[in-house]
């Protein structure tokens, strides 16, 4: 059957998203018989960036290989997936139009799984040595900092996994927290209180990062000094919520979206799944952001069937 570019491009659904929500979402939809596409910018988001994932159940390895087997699942089922930026989400009576910067999707209903951002640290130096020993990704770049001295920012999960991945390589790795103990997994933090490479700096922000060519040192608001060849910065995400907010969308004051149990939004037809929302107690892990992406994908068959749906919290 041949399609004209108006019939292709209109959908019961349209995910807006490539991460473990949005993947989910459209492996859903398709087992619902919804007509979806996925769009984003960068399949697997965030998770990419995992460099060794323990608590998927029936996988362990690398985040990037887990995602890998979430986009071969999508397309087993022949969901398109368009890695393409969304520009602009207009809605039109009971119709919504998704512009791209390469093309124009019109559709039922929107899931909105666009995950987060990384926080900086907003300090300076921070912008003037980024690349140049200042990082958001261990996995990306630890293996740069083979026998040198790293810092790691944030008491986190996501900080906890960066200094493991980082004393593989280096001499030294030091955590700065400004807590008083590590929010990260237990079996985590025990691995690196067990590590001689590692040293805990709790109760301290950085306040400068200095240096030459290159970073060589961060001041602390202790009144301490540090010298430091990496420092990586794991101090969580901002949810991307632009395209919500021109749609109107409730948003916690957090800055997350606001769902209810349905994943529902306060606008009919829109959903939401994953680290953007206020869902699943705000626990940020690949396993949630997919129960999201599997309910609201529920949620979309009940609207677009005329079920019941209820709508804000």
């Amino acid at each position: 059957m041949v399609f004209s570019m108006a019939e292709k491009n209109e959908y019961d659904l349209m995910i807006i998203g490539a991460g473990a929500a949005g993947l989910t979402a459209g492996i859903y939809a398709a087992r619902y018989s919804l007509k979806a596409v996925v769009i984003g910018p960068e399949v697997g988001g965030t998770a990419n960036l995992a460099h060794d994932i323990e608590n998927w159940p029936g996988f362990k390895g690398p985040g990037m290989e887990l995602m890998q087997k979430f986009r071969e699942h999508l397309d087993s089922f022949k969901i398109p997936l368009s890695e393409d930026n969304v520009k602009e989400i207009e809605k039109t009576g009971e119709t919504f139009t998704v512009r791209t910067e390469k093309q124009t999707y019109t559709g039922k209903t929107v899931i909105l799984a666009m995950g987060t951002k990384r926080r900086k640290l907003e300090v300076p130096g921070e912008d003037e040595f980024a690349g140049k020993g200042v990082s958001y990704c261990a996995t990306c770049d630890g293996f740069f900092y083979k026998d040198k001295v790293a810092g790691v920012v944030g008491g986190s999960d996501a900080a906890a996994t960066a200094a493991q991945i980082l004393s593989q390589y280096c001499s030294k790795v030091y955590i700065i927290y400004r807590g008083e103990y590590m929010r990260a997994e237990p079996a985590r933090t025990k691995d690196l209180e067990a590590n001689p490479k590692v040293e805990f700096i709790y109760r301290a922000n950085v306040t400068h990062i200095l240096g030459d060519t290159a970073l060589r040192k961060v001041m602390l608001d202790n009144g301490k000094e540090l010298g430091l060849d990496g420092l990586f910065i794991e101090v969580g995400g901002i949810p991307i919520t632009s395209l919500a907010k021109e749609l109107g969308i409730t948003l916690a004051k957090n800055g997350r979206i606001a769902v209810n149990a349905g994943m529902a939004t306060n606008i009919p037809g829109v959903f939401a799944a994953g680290d953007i929302t206020t869902g699943s107690n705000e626990f940020n892990q690949i396993v949630t952001a997919s129960a999201e992406g599997s309910i609201a994908a529920l949620s979309v068959f009940n609207f677009v069937n005329r079920r019941e749906v209820k709508y804000g919290n």
